[in-house]
């Protein structure tokens, strides 16, 4: 059991540090979109690059993870790669280089993504007990620390160059920290046979579904947020990023509370109140103007979706017919690059129409969500 709770150590730790790097990319994109002169359609189409990467690295970093073990490909992946996202980014003095480094950002983010929710299921089931959600948490409490950091040092004008650069310094060195911390890992040798994308199928497809529309609700408001209160309720580049930060704070509190609830109430009826929460926060968003009632829809929004995800994860990692690599990378495929994928369908609407238009999307989103909730229980399987 001492290997499981250092092993849980390390891998709460490594989904802090995603997290931190997507809440340091998303708390900037307005002075990225500034420096670069990016319109809401330029700015989604390069999203969009983004998760065509990230579909093509969930099944390269799903196969590496049944073959070499989840945990050495999460560990080594996030010390060496992750931190040179963030410098790709910061650096990138050109549209075309901002391409490139968006195309790098997707594929690693994405990849670590796949590998290390399938580290995460090999120690739930060691665990005995749900604990997917806790690690989500921790993913969340990472985007609200770097999303809150950006904050900061927007209102007093740092340069994005110097924040990223400090930022990948500091994952480095965190990461390799725990490099050393055991863990033998499953393994499992490549199909001949086998599709290079993965691709859900079966009672995994209604899965990747839910988890599809949870991850691109998720991934409008880390994206388009900051914007969305810029636009609406016109307010400074520091406080739009309050959007976000409210968002994984409300999130990381309620995947905390995550697995109990989830253990107590089943996986089914634990997602579909928390669709109806997200929905009320999505209306919320649509009727008001004013910085706290906008404030208030992220923080329901971020309380409804925050336990989807893992929950889906959770029941793709203990499906009883595929590897966990293979059926983690499957519905990561549909479901999670949405988080990527769809902020492009939210600029290319707000270019023709206007932001608070595109966020009509989010009630059809949670909606859905609701009404495949019962897809998540093993049972239908």
């Amino acid at each position: 059991m001492l290997i499981v709770r250092n092993s849980r150590f390390a891998l709460s730790t490594i989904f802090a540090v995603n997290g931190a790097l997507f809440g340091t990319w998303a708390s900037r994109i307005p002075a990225i979109s500034n420096i670069h002169d990016l319109s809401p359609a330029t700015l989604g189409f390069l999203i969009f690059l983004a998760g065509s990467s990230a579909v093509v690295a969930f099944s390269i970093f799903g196969r590496a993870a049944d073959r070499y073990g989840a945990a050495y490909v999460t560990k080594r992946a996030t010390c060496l790669l992750i931190p040179l996202t963030l410098i790709f980014i910061a650096y990138a003095n050109s549209i075309w280089m901002l391409a490139a480094a968006m195309i790098f950002f997707g594929g690693i983010h994405g990849g670590v993504d796949v590998s290390m929710n399938a580290w995460a299921a090999e120690i739930e089931r060691k665990n005995d007990r749900p604990i997917m959600s806790s690690f989500h948490a921790m993913w969340s409490l990472g985007a609200g620390i770097g999303a809150g950091i950006g904050a900061i040092l927007a209102s007093y004008n740092i340069g994005i160059q110097m924040h990223f650069t400090i930022i990948s310094i500091v994952i480095f060195l965190v990461i390799l920290s725990i490099l050393s911390i055991p863990f033998q890992s499953e393994k499992k040798e490549r199909e001949n046979n086998a599709p290079f994308i993965s691709i859900p199928k079966g009672p995994l497809l209604s899965v990747a579904f839910i988890t599809f529309f949870a991850s691109l609700g998720e991934g409008a408001v880390a994206d388009w947020s900051a914007i969305f209160l810029i636009s609406v309720a016109s307010i400074n580049d520091g406080s739009a990023a309050l959007g976000f930060t409210v968002f994984s704070i409300c999130m990381f509190a309620m995947r905390l509370m995550g697995d109990k609830i989830a253990f107590k109430f089943g996986p089914s009826k634990t997602a579909r109140y928390s669709g109806l929460v997200a929905l009320t926060g999505s209306i919320i968003l649509l009727l008001f103007e004013s910085l706290t009632p906008l404030l208030i829809g992220f923080s329901l929004i971020g309380l409804g979706i925050a336990v989807i995800i893992p929950l889906a994860f959770s029941r793709a990692g203990n499906d009883k017919n595929v590897s966990q690599g293979k059926a983690i990378a499957s519905i990561a495929t549909l479901g999670y690059g949405g988080m990527l994928l769809g902020p492009l369908f939210v600029g290319f609407i707000a270019e023709a129409t206007s932001i608070k238009t595109s966020f009509f999307i989010l009630p059809l989103l949670t909606l859905l969500i609701f009404l495949l909730s019962k897809h998540l229980s093993i049972k239908s399987q």
